[in-house]
C-alpha cells in the first residue's frame, strides 16, 4: 500500500496543524444565538410527482436574510419519521429527486440542501443573487470581522435546516441523521456540531486543517483558492499566521468537541484532495461514539460499499 500522508497509527494520533482562534467558542456561541433568533418562515411547494413519496421544494430564511433552498421528500404514509439531512459536494447542488428516493424508500424523510452561492437555488445575498461558485473558503477573509466569513453562514444554514425540518409534524426530531461526501462530509459534521443530530456519516470530509493542506503542497483542486489567495493578496506570506488563524473560525476540526452524535467516517488513504490527516484532525477531536472505515487503495472518489454500509447503519440506529 502506497502512502503520501501519515500511517494509520499516526492518523489516529494526529491533532492538526491549523491554529485555533482564542475566541473560537465565543464566536460560535454568538453565531448560534444569531441563528436561533431568526424566524425561518419555511415554505413548502409541491414539486416532482411520485406515487410513493411527497416531494416539496423547501425554502427558509437563514442568517443574513438569505433564502435557502432544499429538496424535501417523505413517504406518503406519514407518521413519526426519522430524518436524513443530505449535503452535497463543493460547488455542486442537491441531488436529483430520483437519487433521494433511495433514502426515502427506507422510510425516512430526506432534506437535501443547496449550499448558498454554489450550483443550486439558494440565495447568496452577500452582494448578488445566484452563485459565486468558487472561492468560498476565502470569501470574507479580508473583511474586518470574521463574522463575514461565508462558511460561517453556510455552517449555520445546516443547523437551520435541521431546526426547520424538526418542526414538521411527520418528523421525529429525536431521530435525525446527516450525510454527505467531501464538502457534504464537512457540512454533515458541522451540522452535528451545531444541531441535535443522532447519527453522522461523513465521507472524506472537506473544510478541515487548512494549514496542513498547504504544508502538504495540496492547495489544488477544491483547496486551490488558498494558493490563489496568497498569490494575489499575500505573495510573500507575511500574514500567513494571521490568515490561517482567521480560517480557523471555519475549520470544522475545532467544532468537533460540540458533536454529540454517533459518527462513522469513511476515508480513502490515497485522497490527495482532502488528505486523510486533515480528516483525522477533525475526527480525533470528536468525543462522542465514533468509528472509521478505511479504503487503503482509494482516493477522493466513489468508495465501494460505503453507501450501503451507511444505509444499513442508519436502519439499525435510527
Amino acid at each position: 500500500m502506497g502512502l503520501f500522508d501519515l500511517s494509520i497509527p499516526e492518523l489516529k494520533e494526529y491533532i492538526g496543524r491549523n491554529p485555533r482562534p482564542d475566541d473560537f467558542d465565543l464566536y460560535w456561541d454568538r453565531a448560534i444565538d444569531e441563528m436561533r433568533a431568526i424566524n425561518p418562515a419555511p415554505t413548502l411547494k409541491k414539486a416532482f410527482r411520485n406515487p410513493t413519496f411527497d416531494c416539496f421544494e423547501l425554502t427558509f430564511t437563514s442568517v443574513g436574510g438569505a433564502r435557502i433552498y432544499a429538496k424535501y421528500v417523505c413517504p406518503k404514509d406519514k407518521r413519526q419519521l426519522p430524518v436524513v439531512l443530505h449535503f452535497h459536494g463543493y460547488t455542486g447542488a442537491s441531488p436529483e429527486w430520483s437519487e433521494l428516493f433511495q433514502l426515502a424508500s427506507m422510510g425516512w424523510a430526506v432534506a437535501a440542501m443547496d449550499v448558498r452561492g454554489q450550483g443550486g437555488k439558494s440565495m447568496d445575498n452577500g452582494s448578488v443573487r445566484g452563485n459565486t461558485l468558487h472561492g468560498h473558503i476565502i470569501r470574507g477573509l479580508d473583511e474586518e470581522s470574521p463574522d463575514q466569513l461565508l462558511f460561517r453562514n453556510i455552517f449555520l444554514d445546516t443547523a437551520m435546516l435541521a431546526r426547520v425540518v424538526s418542526t414538521f409534524p411527520e418528523t421525529d426530531e429525536t431521530r435525525m441523521a446527516a450525510i454527505g461526501g467531501s464538502q457534504g462530509g464537512g457540512l454533515s459534521l458541522a451540522c452535528a456540531a451545531l444541531a441535535d443530530i443522532k447519527l453522522c456519516a461523513p465521507h472524506y470530509p472537506f473544510l478541515s486543517d487548512y494549514q496542513r493542506v498547504w504544508e502538504l503542497d495540496l492547495a489544488t483542486e477544491a483547496y486551490a483558492e488558498l494558493q490563489e489567495y496568497f498569490r494575489h493578496f499575500d505573495p510573500t506570506h507575511s500574514r500567513e499566521k494571521e490568515i490561517f488563524t482567521k480560517l480557523g473560525y471555519i475549520d470544522i476540526e475545532f467544532l468537533m468537541p460540540r458533536v454529540k452524535a454517533q459518527v462513522r467516517m469513511y476515508t480513502g488513504l490515497m485522497d490527495t484532495i482532502c488528505p486523510p490527516s486533515t480528516q483525522f484532525a477533525a475526527f480525533n477531536k470528536i468525543t462522542s461514539p465514533k468509528s472509521v472505515i478505511f479504503y487503503p487503495d482509494f482516493a477522493h472518489e466513489y468508495l465501494p460499499g460505503a453507501m450501503d454500509d451507511t444505509i444499513s447503519w442508519f436502519l439499525y440506529e435510527l
